[in-house]
Protein backbone atom coordinates (compact mmCIF):
# COMPACT_ATOMS: atom_id res chain seq x y z
CA UNK A 1 0.00 0.00 0.00
CA UNK A 2 1.31 3.08 -0.58
CA UNK A 3 0.50 5.10 2.64
CA UNK A 4 -0.26 3.23 6.15
CA UNK A 5 -2.65 5.93 6.88
CA UNK A 6 -6.15 5.83 5.03
CA UNK A 7 -8.37 8.02 4.52
CA UNK A 8 -6.65 10.77 6.34
CA UNK A 9 -7.15 9.18 10.15
CA UNK A 10 -6.80 5.65 9.74
CA UNK A 11 -3.43 4.81 10.91
CA UNK A 12 -2.61 0.78 10.01
CA UNK A 13 -0.48 -0.08 13.03
CA UNK A 14 -0.63 -3.86 12.89
CA UNK A 15 -1.94 -6.88 10.57
CA UNK A 16 -4.11 -9.04 12.57
CA UNK A 17 -5.08 -11.02 10.33
CA UNK A 18 -4.79 -12.23 6.39
CA UNK A 19 -7.41 -14.06 4.25
CA UNK A 20 -7.31 -14.91 0.70
CA UNK A 21 -9.40 -11.79 -0.30
CA UNK A 22 -8.40 -9.21 2.75
CA UNK A 23 -5.89 -8.30 5.10
CA UNK A 24 -7.56 -7.06 8.82
CA UNK A 25 -5.42 -4.63 10.79
CA UNK A 26 -4.85 -2.86 14.27
CA UNK A 27 -5.58 0.25 13.44
CA UNK A 28 -5.94 3.79 14.90
CA UNK A 29 -8.46 6.29 14.44
CA UNK A 30 -6.44 9.38 14.72
CA UNK A 31 -9.38 11.99 14.80
CA UNK A 32 -11.59 10.09 17.23
CA UNK A 33 -8.28 8.70 19.35
CA UNK A 34 -9.73 5.39 19.58
CA UNK A 35 -8.60 1.75 18.15
CA UNK A 36 -10.36 -0.14 14.93
CA UNK A 37 -10.23 -2.11 13.11
CA UNK A 38 -9.77 -1.81 9.38
CA UNK A 39 -10.40 -4.71 6.47
CA UNK A 40 -8.40 -3.55 3.43
CA UNK A 41 -9.18 -5.85 0.30
CA UNK A 42 -6.18 -7.40 -1.09
CA UNK A 43 -5.19 -5.69 -4.57
CA UNK A 44 -4.96 -8.88 -6.68
CA UNK A 45 -8.78 -9.65 -6.02
CA UNK A 46 -11.37 -8.55 -8.38
CA UNK A 47 -13.76 -7.52 -5.79
CA UNK A 48 -15.90 -4.41 -7.01
CA UNK A 49 -15.86 -1.18 -4.43
CA UNK A 50 -20.05 -1.56 -4.52
CA UNK A 51 -19.65 -5.39 -2.96
CA UNK A 52 -17.69 -4.14 -0.36
CA UNK A 53 -20.10 -1.03 0.24
CA UNK A 54 -22.57 -3.56 0.25
CA UNK A 55 -21.26 -5.05 3.30
CA UNK A 56 -20.12 -2.12 5.05
CA UNK A 57 -23.81 -1.29 4.66
CA UNK A 58 -25.51 -4.35 5.97
CA UNK A 59 -23.54 -4.36 8.83
CA UNK A 60 -23.83 -0.83 9.65
CA UNK A 61 -27.67 -1.15 9.94
CA UNK A 62 -27.07 -3.26 12.86
CA UNK A 63 -27.22 -1.79 16.65
CA UNK A 64 -26.57 -4.47 18.41
CA UNK A 65 -24.19 -5.63 21.71
CA UNK A 66 -23.58 -8.99 19.54
CA UNK A 67 -22.67 -7.63 16.42
CA UNK A 68 -19.49 -5.92 15.76
CA UNK A 69 -19.87 -2.58 14.38
CA UNK A 70 -18.78 -0.65 11.37
CA UNK A 71 -17.41 2.56 11.86
CA UNK A 72 -16.78 4.01 7.74
CA UNK A 73 -16.42 2.85 4.59
CA UNK A 74 -13.58 4.41 2.36
CA UNK A 75 -11.37 3.40 -1.10
CA UNK A 76 -7.55 4.17 -1.02
CA UNK A 77 -5.79 3.63 -4.28
CA UNK A 78 -8.94 1.61 -5.60
CA UNK A 79 -8.67 -0.51 -2.66
CA UNK A 80 -12.04 -0.57 -0.59
CA UNK A 81 -11.88 -0.67 2.78
CA UNK A 82 -14.12 -1.16 5.97
CA UNK A 83 -13.34 0.54 9.35
CA UNK A 84 -15.28 -2.05 12.37
CA UNK A 85 -15.12 -1.96 16.33
CA UNK A 86 -11.78 -3.65 17.31
CA UNK A 87 -13.12 -6.97 18.88
CA UNK A 88 -10.59 -8.55 21.11
CA UNK A 89 -10.36 -12.52 22.30
CA UNK A 90 -10.46 -15.62 20.49
CA UNK A 91 -12.69 -16.76 18.08
CA UNK A 92 -15.26 -19.30 18.53
CA UNK A 93 -13.22 -22.58 16.12
CA UNK A 94 -10.21 -21.34 18.64
CA UNK A 95 -11.96 -22.21 21.55
CA UNK A 96 -13.78 -25.57 19.84
CA UNK A 97 -10.18 -26.77 18.95
CA UNK A 98 -9.87 -28.27 22.25
CA UNK A 99 -13.00 -29.91 22.34
CA UNK A 100 -16.54 -29.23 23.31
CA UNK A 101 -17.45 -26.45 25.38
CA UNK A 102 -19.47 -26.67 29.32
CA UNK A 103 -23.54 -26.80 28.23
CA UNK A 104 -23.96 -23.64 29.72
CA UNK A 105 -21.38 -21.58 27.73
CA UNK A 106 -22.11 -23.37 24.10
CA UNK A 107 -25.79 -22.71 24.84
CA UNK A 108 -25.57 -19.02 26.22
CA UNK A 109 -23.06 -18.04 23.19
CA UNK A 110 -25.85 -19.69 20.51
CA UNK A 111 -28.20 -17.68 22.56
CA UNK A 112 -26.75 -14.47 21.96
CA UNK A 113 -25.30 -15.15 18.10
CA UNK A 114 -29.83 -15.95 17.35
CA UNK A 115 -29.93 -12.73 18.90
CA UNK A 116 -27.58 -10.87 17.27
CA UNK A 117 -28.84 -13.03 13.99
CA UNK A 118 -32.74 -11.43 15.37
CA UNK A 119 -31.59 -7.96 14.38
CA UNK A 120 -30.13 -8.61 11.37
CA UNK A 121 -33.07 -10.04 10.41
CA UNK A 122 -35.05 -7.46 11.66
CA UNK A 123 -33.56 -5.20 9.12
CA UNK A 124 -33.78 -7.92 6.12
CA UNK A 125 -30.13 -8.92 6.23
CA UNK A 126 -29.22 -12.43 6.36
CA UNK A 127 -25.74 -13.62 7.17
CA UNK A 128 -25.37 -16.53 5.00
CA UNK A 129 -21.65 -17.75 6.76
CA UNK A 130 -22.44 -18.05 10.58
CA UNK A 131 -19.36 -20.34 11.47
CA UNK A 132 -17.11 -20.45 14.51
CA UNK A 133 -14.39 -18.66 12.40
CA UNK A 134 -17.28 -15.79 12.65
CA UNK A 135 -17.84 -15.90 16.14
CA UNK A 136 -15.25 -13.70 18.54
CA UNK A 137 -15.90 -14.61 22.73
CA UNK A 138 -15.41 -11.56 24.31
CA UNK A 139 -15.63 -10.44 27.93
CA UNK A 140 -18.89 -9.02 26.85
CA UNK A 141 -20.20 -11.72 25.07
CA UNK A 142 -20.28 -13.31 21.54
CA UNK A 143 -19.75 -10.89 18.45
CA UNK A 144 -20.79 -12.06 15.14
CA UNK A 145 -18.07 -10.82 12.58
CA UNK A 146 -18.04 -10.82 8.71
CA UNK A 147 -20.90 -9.53 7.04
CA UNK A 148 -18.78 -10.39 3.63
CA UNK A 149 -21.24 -12.19 2.36
CA UNK A 150 -24.62 -11.00 3.47
CA UNK A 151 -27.29 -10.56 1.44
CA UNK A 152 -31.46 -8.58 1.75
CA UNK A 153 -33.59 -11.79 2.71
CA UNK A 154 -34.58 -13.69 -0.58
CA UNK A 155 -32.22 -12.62 -2.66
CA UNK A 156 -31.09 -14.74 -5.17
CA UNK A 157 -27.35 -15.40 -5.72
CA UNK A 158 -25.51 -12.75 -7.99
CA UNK A 159 -24.63 -16.03 -10.18
CA UNK A 160 -27.05 -18.79 -9.92
CA UNK A 161 -24.96 -21.19 -11.56
CA UNK A 162 -21.72 -20.71 -9.87
CA UNK A 163 -20.55 -21.41 -5.63
CA UNK A 164 -23.11 -21.33 -3.27
CA UNK A 165 -22.14 -18.86 -1.16
CA UNK A 166 -21.23 -19.86 2.95
CA UNK A 167 -19.17 -22.24 4.40
CA UNK A 168 -20.57 -26.19 3.18
CA UNK A 169 -20.78 -27.65 6.57
CA UNK A 170 -22.86 -24.77 8.02
CA UNK A 171 -25.27 -24.70 4.27
CA UNK A 172 -28.78 -25.34 4.69
CA UNK A 173 -30.10 -27.91 2.30
CA UNK A 174 -32.40 -25.59 0.36
CA UNK A 175 -29.77 -23.77 -0.63
CA UNK A 176 -27.53 -26.22 -2.62
CA UNK A 177 -31.01 -26.69 -4.71
CA UNK A 178 -30.77 -22.88 -5.83
CA UNK A 179 -33.41 -21.67 -3.23
CA UNK A 180 -32.28 -18.29 -1.87
CA UNK A 181 -31.27 -17.50 1.32
CA UNK A 182 -33.69 -16.42 3.94
CA UNK A 183 -33.66 -16.38 7.35
CA UNK A 184 -34.40 -19.63 8.07
CA UNK A 185 -31.21 -20.68 6.58
CA UNK A 186 -29.39 -18.78 9.03
CA UNK A 187 -30.78 -20.48 11.49
CA UNK A 188 -29.73 -23.75 10.13
CA UNK A 189 -25.90 -22.74 10.50
CA UNK A 190 -27.09 -22.19 14.27
CA UNK A 191 -27.89 -25.52 14.98
CA UNK A 192 -24.73 -26.58 13.28
CA UNK A 193 -22.90 -24.27 16.19
CA UNK A 194 -24.89 -25.43 19.17
CA UNK A 195 -24.02 -29.28 17.81
CA UNK A 196 -20.57 -28.35 17.63
CA UNK A 197 -20.84 -26.28 21.31
CA UNK A 198 -22.07 -29.33 22.53
CA UNK A 199 -20.56 -32.56 21.62
CA UNK A 200 -16.87 -30.95 19.66
CA UNK A 201 -17.55 -32.07 15.89
CA UNK A 202 -20.25 -31.32 13.28
CA UNK A 203 -23.49 -33.32 13.15
CA UNK A 204 -22.17 -34.60 9.59
CA UNK A 205 -19.17 -36.33 9.48
CA UNK A 206 -18.48 -37.60 5.70
CA UNK A 207 -15.03 -38.16 4.08
CA UNK A 208 -15.60 -35.64 0.79
CA UNK A 209 -18.04 -32.47 0.22
CA UNK A 210 -20.34 -33.82 -2.01
CA UNK A 211 -21.37 -36.74 0.68
CA UNK A 212 -21.23 -34.09 3.20
CA UNK A 213 -23.87 -32.35 1.24
CA UNK A 214 -25.84 -35.27 0.85
CA UNK A 215 -25.95 -36.39 4.29
CA UNK A 216 -27.08 -32.45 4.87
CA UNK A 217 -29.96 -32.43 2.55
CA UNK A 218 -30.71 -36.68 3.68
CA UNK A 219 -29.86 -38.08 6.56
CA UNK A 220 -30.56 -37.37 10.59
CA UNK A 221 -27.85 -35.47 12.24
CA UNK A 222 -25.91 -37.73 14.51
CA UNK A 223 -26.86 -38.55 17.97
CA UNK A 224 -25.68 -36.26 20.76
CA UNK A 225 -23.48 -37.68 24.04
CA UNK A 226 -25.73 -37.19 26.47
CA UNK A 227 -24.92 -34.72 28.38
CA UNK A 228 -25.73 -34.45 32.18
CA UNK A 229 -28.32 -31.53 33.46
CA UNK A 230 -29.13 -30.20 29.71
CA UNK A 231 -32.64 -29.61 29.34
CA UNK A 232 -34.52 -30.88 26.96
CA UNK A 233 -35.71 -28.10 25.45
CA UNK A 234 -31.87 -27.18 24.31
CA UNK A 235 -32.06 -30.19 22.10
CA UNK A 236 -35.05 -29.99 20.59
CA UNK A 237 -34.36 -26.42 19.66
CA UNK A 238 -31.12 -27.62 18.54
CA UNK A 239 -33.23 -30.44 16.28
CA UNK A 240 -35.61 -27.77 15.29
CA UNK A 241 -32.95 -25.32 13.65
CA UNK A 242 -31.53 -28.74 11.40
CA UNK A 243 -34.94 -29.32 10.04
CA UNK A 244 -34.31 -30.10 6.69
CA UNK A 245 -37.89 -27.96 6.20
CA UNK A 246 -36.70 -24.29 6.29
CA UNK A 247 -40.31 -23.68 7.56
CA UNK A 248 -40.13 -25.98 10.68
CA UNK A 249 -36.98 -24.06 11.95
CA UNK A 250 -37.94 -21.42 14.57
CA UNK A 251 -36.86 -17.60 14.52
CA UNK A 252 -34.02 -16.25 15.86
CA UNK A 253 -35.94 -14.48 18.15
CA UNK A 254 -37.46 -17.36 19.40
CA UNK A 255 -34.31 -19.68 19.44
CA UNK A 256 -32.46 -16.77 21.19
CA UNK A 257 -35.21 -16.16 24.15
CA UNK A 258 -35.22 -20.25 24.78
CA UNK A 259 -31.94 -20.95 24.66
CA UNK A 260 -30.98 -17.86 27.14
CA UNK A 261 -33.85 -19.02 29.74
CA UNK A 262 -32.06 -22.50 29.42
CA UNK A 263 -28.97 -21.00 31.17
CA UNK A 264 -30.97 -18.18 32.79
CA UNK A 265 -29.00 -15.42 30.74
CA UNK A 266 -30.17 -11.80 29.29
CA UNK A 267 -30.07 -11.27 25.14
CA UNK A 268 -31.05 -8.33 23.51
CA UNK A 269 -33.29 -9.36 21.01
CA UNK A 270 -36.10 -6.87 18.74
CA UNK A 271 -39.28 -6.64 20.29
CA UNK A 272 -41.27 -8.35 17.06
CA UNK A 273 -40.78 -11.76 16.07
CA UNK A 274 -40.02 -12.35 12.60
CA UNK A 275 -42.28 -14.79 10.10
CA UNK A 276 -40.59 -17.84 8.94
CA UNK A 277 -38.87 -18.24 5.78
CA UNK A 278 -41.89 -18.30 2.65
CA UNK A 279 -41.42 -22.51 1.52
CA UNK A 280 -40.02 -23.27 -1.52
CA UNK A 281 -42.47 -23.78 -4.32
CA UNK A 282 -40.30 -26.59 -5.59
CA UNK A 283 -39.26 -29.79 -3.75
CA UNK A 284 -35.63 -29.78 -3.02
CA UNK A 285 -35.26 -32.71 -0.89
CA UNK A 286 -34.24 -35.08 -3.47
CA UNK A 287 -31.65 -32.61 -4.43
CA UNK A 288 -28.79 -32.42 -5.02
CA UNK A 289 -27.28 -36.23 -6.39
CA UNK A 290 -24.64 -34.96 -8.16
CA UNK A 291 -20.49 -34.01 -7.26
CA UNK A 292 -21.53 -31.11 -9.62
CA UNK A 293 -24.39 -29.75 -8.01
CA UNK A 294 -22.60 -30.93 -4.58
CA UNK A 295 -19.44 -28.85 -5.15
CA UNK A 296 -21.65 -25.34 -5.72
CA UNK A 297 -20.19 -24.32 -2.11
CA UNK A 298 -17.45 -21.34 -1.58
CA UNK A 299 -14.58 -23.12 1.45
Amino acid sequence: MATRTLGGRYQLVKRIGVGGMSEVWHGHDEVLDRPVAVKVMAPHQATTVDIVRREARSAARLAHPNVAGVHDFGTSANQPYIVMELVEGRTLGQHLAGGPLDWRIGVRICAEVAAALAAAHGENVVHRDIKPGNIMLTPSGAKVLDFGIAAAIGTADDDPDGPVMGTPAYVAPERFAGHPATAATDMFAVGTLLYQCLSGRLPWLRATPTELVHAECHDDPDPLPEIDGMPGEVIDMMSRCLAKDPLERPTAMVAALLLAEAVDARVYVPMTDFEPAVAPTTSWVDEPTSASQAGRHRA
